[in-house]
């Protein structure tokens, strides 16, 4: 897979984080064998979930549908880079020039 793709939720913007024990799962049937996931972090401020696709816009926009399903599309923000590559693509949200890091 060519592609990581990086998902950042604001813990600040989360009402409730009992989605975390079960979206693991739901993503896997979203995204079928064409992506990989490779887990999430969780962080002070942030919930991060890392996934490798070869078509990353793709894969964010299945993604986004489950977290959406679940509630959590605020304060969400993605974005993708070759792999072992250092600049990051910002897909969401939609803004020209949006710059995406990890802390």
């Amino acid at each position: 897979m060519e592609y990581q793709v990086v998902i950042k939720l604001w813990r600040r913007s989360l009402e409730d984080e009992g989605f975390l024990a079960t979206i693991d799962d739901a993503l896997r049937a979203a995204l079928g064998p064409k992506v990989e996931q490779e887990g999430h972090d969780l962080g002070n401020k942030e919930v991060v979930f890392y996934m490798m696709a070869d078509d990353p816009r793709q894969a964010f926009r299945k993604a986004r549908d489950v977290f959406t399903s679940v509630g959590v599309e605020r304060g969400m923000s993605a974005a993708y880079r070759l792999v072992g590559g250092a600049q990051f693509t910002s897909i969401w949200p939609l803004r020209p020039m949006r710059k995406f890091s990890l802390a």
